[in-house]
């Protein structure tokens, strides 16, 4: 059995029972090229059904003289053991090699987010002047009031967007809708751009229904949204590294620092787990004495 028609099946699993992303369904089969790259490296012709723990330990060495780091060396070894989850599934192992392979140890990054008083600093720092300024602030206020991930963001809908609810409905990760409640001034900026900027472009037929497009009528890449903040930090001489996920931590951080329930926020996210929400309460001991002094019955 080929690693190119194991892996194929593969991808047609994420893709159709747990409906991912083709992003998240590239960094899983990217993995398992390195698997792959290694065993070719070292001319063990192993199929995927014969591999055993001893090669995938001596794997794991391997990145670690590549200077691989530990978290992308979790990330690779979790890549893998789905892998051969999926085999055992579909019945075609009867025994998981991966079962015992230990991943490095790590720690949980936080990453960075912003004060309120640096987003409406990069957000007013929009370029009005410009033919796509109106759309870029759009941009911005539509991911920090709704705390959208970026694929989100290029793949929102007209149709959509509920304003007199004061809602947006999201199409997320494993195709799971969602609504999210949207401010005033995203509404009021989204407004704009449609009314006086959306209309003037030629739009692309299959793109019509997507609210932000480039200058050709398209959907914007991902790579577009981070282009944009990019220029726009880059003007400000801004110290922190901000991407749209920067915005999208804010709006969790800010929210959970104003009181809000972490259940809340973690729906608003998107999570699956409420663990994954966790790493955006950036909470003071102060915060947590008062919680559990306004709310622990035995307090």
């Amino acid at each position: 059995m080929s690693w190119e028609s194991e892996i194929k099946a593969f991808k047609n699993y994420l893709k159709l029972e747990r409906g991912l992303s083709d992003n998240s369904i590239y960094a899983y089969i990217n993995d398992l090229y390195k698997l792959i790259h290694f065993l070719r490296d070292n001319n063990l012709e192993i199929d995927p059904l014969s591999i055993t723990l001893e090669e995938l330990n001596l794997m794991i060495e391997w990145t670690n003289e590549q200077g691989i780091s530990p978290r992308t060396q979790a990330r690779i070894i979790s890549g893998i053991k789905s892998f051969y989850k999926f085999l055992l599934i579909e019945e075609k192992i009867n025994k998981d090699p991966t079962a015992l392979l230990e991943a490095p140890k790590i720690g949980r990054k936080l990453p960075d987010f912003l004060t309120v008083e640096e987003v409406d600093l990069i957000i007013n720092s929009v370029d009005m002047s410009k033919a796509e300024g109106q759309r870029n602030k759009a941009i911005l206020e539509t991911i920090y009031s709704c705390g959208l991930r970026v694929s989100e963001l290029t793949n929102l809908k007209i149709s959509n967007l509920f304003f007199d609810a004061g809602f947006i409905k999201i199409d997320g990760k494993g195709r799971k809708e969602r609504l999210i409640p949207i401010g005033r001034r995203a509404i009021n900026e989204i407004e704009l751009y449609l009314n006086n900027d959306r209309h003037l472009l030629k739009i692309n037929p299959e793109d019509e229904d997507i609210l932000f497009l480039n200058r050709r009528g398209k959907k914007l890449s991902r790579v577009m949204i981070f282009t944009i903040i990019k220029n726009i930090t880059k003007e400000l001489n801004f110290s922190k590294n901000v991407s749209p996920h920067t915005l999208r931590h804010s709006f969790a951080t800010h929210l959970i620092e104003g009181g809000a329930n972490l259940r809340a926020v973690q729906e608003m996210l998107g999570h699956e787990s409420i663990i994954t929400t966790e790493i955006y309460t950036h909470l003071d001991r102060e915060y947590l004495k008062d919680t559990i002094s306004n709310f622990h019955p035995r307090s």
